[in-house]
């Protein structure tokens, strides 16, 4: 780190001294015993500008309090059934970790659905594997390998990407500007396989729109990446769907495979056994009222808006091009 990069951070650390006390109390969840780490995080996001990661820093832990997200990990989503059409629905899992060490989280982009549940839920789903993450993995493999790690690689598959995902784009939406307000600079790489045409024809005219900073992140790779990703990880920790070509994302295990989405994987096996923990241990003190746990939507910035109309607009050029324009006039872009 500079001289310039140490002055600004001490400068932000004499402004994080003046928080009272429930700004402080929740930064201890966010910092998770590392506090210049998670302002140089901030500083990151915000091109170096302290008053600016300054405001950012605050507006985040305003939603957390306003939000109870320090207390998330104790709402379990009930009952069960609906917990597992989540998660057949928003494919998402831990599939490893790479050769240094990083959690190595998986998506399924193209096949996720998020047709079981209002939005709602899905963003609770959604903040409770961030929160876990840094409150239980990141400190995990801290510890393990006896130095500070605060950030994951992402590995999205597109496999089964179609024009029908443009009805998700409002909840994605969501989803990424709560990760980009409140978890900034979390994921060291985003790597792209199965990647079809659409994608293509999307990432052309997005990447451009995109910051540098996130530019350098995303890296689309071929096929199913599989010999790309072993250079960074072992064999066990890919993920199933880049384990051999064509195989896709399936929501199932295959004979022999280890599917990271599936409930009854190991990660997933944990996340829900310790929310369940922290839900019966935090009701003894306070009754919880169930039902989803409702959060407010962050606005995304005119850069996002910018980026979301491209997107819609390539979508529909994509299905008149292919005569699917029909398809596409009976989607709702809505949130419930």
């Amino acid at each position: 780190m500079g001289i310039a990069s140490q002055d600004a951070t001490k400068q932000f650390q004499s402004l994080i001294d003046q928080f009272d006390e429930p700004l402080h109390n929740s930064f201890k969840n966010v910092h998770q015993g590392f506090p210049n780490e998670t302002l140089v995080r901030f500083l990151k996001a915000r091109d170096w500008n302290v008053a600016k990661a300054h405001k950012m820093l605050v507006d985040c832990l305003n939603w957390r309090l306003q939000n109870e997200i320090d207390n998330i990990l104790t709402k379990a989503i009930v009952p069960t059934d609906l917990y597992t059409a989540i998660r057949d629905s928003q494919l998402i899992g831990l599939s490893g970790y790479s050769k240094e060490g990083l959690p190595v989280f998986a998506v399924g982009v193209g096949r996720s659905t998020f047709d079981k549940a209002s939005v709602h839920y899905y963003v609770q789903s959604h903040i409770q594997i961030n929160e876990y993450r840094d409150r239980v993995v990141l400190p995990s493999a801290t510890r393990k390998h006896e130095r500070h790690i605060d950030t994951c690689l992402k590995v999205l598959d597109m496999t089964g990407l179609k024009l029908s995902a443009l009805s998700q784009i409002k909840l994605l939406t969501i989803i990424s500007t709560i990760d980009d307000l409140n978890y900034p600079e979390k994921t060291d790489t985003y790597y792209i396989v199965n990647a079809p045409y659409i994608f293509s024809a999307c990432w052309k005219v997005v990447k451009p729109l995109l910051q540098e900073r996130t530019r350098r992140r995303v890296q689309v790779l071929q096929g199913c990446g599989r010999d790309e990703l072993l250079k960074i990880m072992d064999y066990a920790s890919l993920p199933h769907f880049c384990r051999r070509e064509g195989s896709g994302s399936s929501r199932h295990s295959n004979p022999g495979t280890d599917n990271c989405f599936s409930l009854d994987h190991t990660f997933h096996q944990q996340l829900y056994n310790y929310v369940k923990q922290q839900s019966s241990s935090f009701r003894t003190i306070t009754p919880i009222k169930q039902g989803s746990f409702h959060v407010d939507f962050p606005e995304p910035d005119d850069g996002d808006s910018k980026i979301v109309q491209t997107i819609e607009s390539e979508f529909h050029k994509f299905g008149d091009r292919n005569g699917l324009s029909h398809s596409l006039s009976g989607l709702e872009i809505n949130g419930d």
